[in-house]
């Protein structure tokens, strides 16, 4: 049986805002199962955004277990963060879901995959799904050569040209800002 999956999702961080957005594409196998996806979260109202990539079901379990980490860890988003990524590596059920998330405050930007990692990325720019080299490629140059973009304007530009060449990524666009 072949998996529900969703796709590209961009965070970056820039001239102190932090922005977050993903296609609204979810596909199954081959065949586009919902163009209008939502993969973006906001938690602790707005002071922390999510979005996710990968199997939908699995990215919302993994979003339900950060929502406890935080909780637990008094709202200390890297260190929810990195307990996330050790409980998911070495749980047996945790272990076998299929999802990569980005998490973004007003201070940092995180990538958490399932193998353990929590990295922290280059340039304020990070990208997960399979549209993710051509948002990433995009994000680098309108970081380089287009400053004045918000960070905003950045995120949703890079879906753009990433949904222009990624069939599994589409133009409908969802961004959520990171409330200070």
């Amino acid at each position: 049986m072949e998996k529900l999956k969703s796709t590209t999702v961009v965070a970056i961080s820039h001239a102190g805002q932090v922005a977050i957005g993903a296609d609204g594409q979810a596909t199954l196998g081959n065949t586009i199962a919902k163009s209008s996806v939502n993969k973006i979260r906001k938690l602790q109202g707005g002071k922390i955004v999510t979005g996710f990539a990968g199997s939908t079901a699995d990215a919302f379990t993994l979003l339900e277990k950060f929502e406890e980490k935080l909780g637990k860890y008094s709202n200390n988003m890297k260190r929810a963060a990195v307990e996330l990524a050790k409980e998911w590596r070495t749980d047996r059920m945790l272990s076998k879901l299929e999802a990569m998330m980005i998490i973004a405050d007003a201070a940092d930007v995180l990538i958490i995959s399932g193998t353990g990692d929590v990295i922290e990325p280059d340039l304020g720019i990070a990208t997960i799904g399979s549209g993710s080299m051509y948002a990433q490629s995009a994000a680098r140059a309108l970081k380089k050569y287009a400053p004045q973009l918000s960070a905003e304007e950045m995120v949703k530009e890079s879906l753009n040209i990433a949904a222009d060449i990624c069939i599994y990524t589409n133009h409908n666009i969802i961004i959520e800002k990171v409330n200070d």
